[in-house]
């Protein structure tokens, strides 16, 4: 059995969050970078990460990385996907993977040219709980998809210097939050979503705060993707259909849902484990380096299209 050396560009709090969890039969954590050496040098000691470096060039030069992990700021990540993609490494970058679908497109050519396998750490297109979810909507039991609800209010402190708020480091709701909203509608509907209206306030940097906006696609399948940065919201989605809804607590890494039906019945649906949400982003990754249809790509493109729409309407 193939194991496959990982390696993590950078060692903020997600980066972390991987590491502390990080297990595979067929993977070792073996290498880190970060622009200093000594920031390096304790998250590799943290972890008992054996190669740690202070420059990305050098990472990559490794011969011994298979994958790597992107976890810098939204602005660098098609740079550092593409220089990983060159180098000849399979790609599993956090979300959003890219700032348009643009560089989405850019990064998915070098990925198919290379032959090399390109993900999004997206943990909504690997959850088992969705998998079974649509499976249990593709029965046809709850008869067609109408609507879906997909809120996301998280508060953060209006400081303009911090990632959240801060233009140069792609900040805004949309790149952070919005991708998981988003994502849990293009994971229900049925075919790619467009934006039909969607209105944006933007904290005093000029990025976005909060922000409404209306989906539809060609199955008349519609969808309210309601987001802000200055405000907690429950993070509950909704998927309702013709014969009942499904409810989604704390969708981005949900491991329960409940349906409930037209007659007030209800049923209960428990798959995976919340702590295990970024392992399943590795085991899925491993899968698709092994042969396995790389699906959630396409759910990742859908999505940023999306994004994408999002951002072009506000600039009008």
């Amino acid at each position: 059995m193939t194991n496959y050396n990982w390696a993590i560009a950078g060692t903020g709090d997600i980066a972390h969050q991987l590491a502390m969890v990080f297990a595979n039969p067929q993977s070792t954590l073996y290498a880190v970078c970060s622009r200093n050496q000594a920031t390096a040098d304790r998250f590799a000691d943290e972890y008992q990460i054996p190669a740690r470096y202070s420059s990305y060039d050098a990472l990559l030069a490794d011969e011994k990385v298979d994958i790597v992990y992107v976890a810098v700021p939204n602005r660098f990540h098609k740079e550092y996907i593409l220089k990983a993609l060159q180098a000849g490494k399979h790609v599993l970058c956090e979300k959003a993977i890219t700032m348009d679908l643009a560089e989405l497109e850019a990064v998915m050519a070098v990925a198919k040219e290379r032959k090399l396998i390109l993900q999004e750490a997206m943990t909504i297109f690997n959850m088992p709980l969705f998998t079974e979810l649509k499976k249990i909507a593709d029965s046809g039991k709850l008869g067609k998809l109408k609507m879906i609800q997909a809120p996301f209010g998280s508060y953060k402190e209006p400081d303009p210097g911090n990632r959240f708020f801060n233009p140069d480091l792609a900040g805004g709701a949309l790149l952070d939050i919005g991708t998981y909203a988003v994502s849990f509608v293009r994971r229900f509907m049925n075919a790619r979503p467009q934006v039909m209206a969607s209105q944006m306030q933007p904290f005093f940097t000029g990025v976005d705060e909060q922000s409404v906006t209306i989906l539809n696609n060609e199955k008349a399948e519609m969808a309210a993707v309601t987001l802000t940065f200055q405000a907690k919201m429950p993070k509950i989605g909704i998927a309702a259909y013709e014969n009942g809804y499904i409810t989604v607590p704390e969708y981005p890494r949900a491991q329960a849902a409940e349906i409930i039906y037209n007659d007030g019945t209800r049923e209960y649906i428990e798959v995976g484990e919340t702590s295990q949400a970024m392992n399943y982003e590795v085991a899925n990754m491993i899968a698709c380096i092994n042969g396995a249809e790389n699906t959630s790509l396409a759910l990742t493109y859908d999505t940023i299209s999306v994004l994408d729409q999002m951002l072009k309407a506000w600039k009008k």
